[in-house]
């Protein structure tokens, strides 16, 4: 059996993201589809005392409608890295590992003035696989294949890999074409994440942060947790 996964990327992504790459036998960035100005490309949330914080890497949009996400280029004469890193600080200075990840989140930030957003969200994607102890292989689907529409191109990457399975997110039921995976005798797996509870600072539980919320207040446990079995675990 060789299950793939194909997912956009995105900036300091949420737990169900690594959890599909933990379940993956090859995960794949999709990033020559076209840029969702309103996704999760360049945007994800953190939790500090007063609630849900927003952490937005700036790009450039106005007149590219039609840009795909390796082309979108980050806006840096905001000053964005400084106000992320203020925040990360604020929200997690006092959570039991914040040792351990917000040096290497600060490392990376600063590494460069980033131009492309791709280049940063896969800096931090592979730092944050590190870091969790995830093994997957990742590969880009522009380097894999380019044909096909929206279901047949997937198609296309998983055969060119070889695939029997194929892990998608639950939002796919409403665009995937489940027959032509079943023509291309490939299993179509829907993934039904079950979000996890665990020790958070600052009140109430509030779920689907990105990840890094669970790290620095779990740590080495974080894997774990977030692959805890529930009925959507494989």
């Amino acid at each position: 059996m060789k299950r793939v996964v194909i997912l956009q990327p995105g900036y300091i992504p949420w737990l169900g993201f690594f959890d599909q790459l933990e379940l993956a036998d090859i995960f794949v960035i999709y990033d020559d589809v076209q840029y969702d100005k309103r996704g999760w490309r360049n945007r994800n949330r953190v939790k500090g005392p007063n609630g849900i914080i927003w952490l937005t890497v700036p790009v450039y949009q106005k007149g590219r409608f039609t840009q795909r996400i390796y082309e979108v280029k980050i806006d840096n004469t905001q000053k964005w890295v400084r106000k992320h890193l203020n925040t990360l600080i604020r929200c997690y200075k006092k959570a039991p590992f914040f040792e351990l990840l917000y040096p290497e989140l600060e490392k990376i930030l600063r590494k460069k003035q980033w131009e492309f957003l791709i280049d940063l969200d896969m800096e931090i994607i592979y730092k944050l696989k590190e870091i969790l102890k995830i093994n997957t292989p990742i590969l880009m689907a522009s380097d894999i294949c380019k044909e096909g529409g929206k279901t047949t191109r997937l198609i296309n990457i998983c055969k060119r890999l070889n695939a029997t399975h194929y892990l998608t997110g639950d939002a796919a039921k409403n665009y995937i074409e489940e027959e032509k995976f079943k023509e291309a005798n490939i299993v179509l797996e829907y993934h039904g994440y079950e979000h996890p509870k665990y020790p958070q600072r600052f009140g109430e539980f509030i779920p689907y942060l990105s990840v890094v919320d669970l790290i620095f207040n779990c740590g080495e446990k974080s894997l774990s947790i977030l692959t805890s079995r529930g009925k959507g675990r494989f």
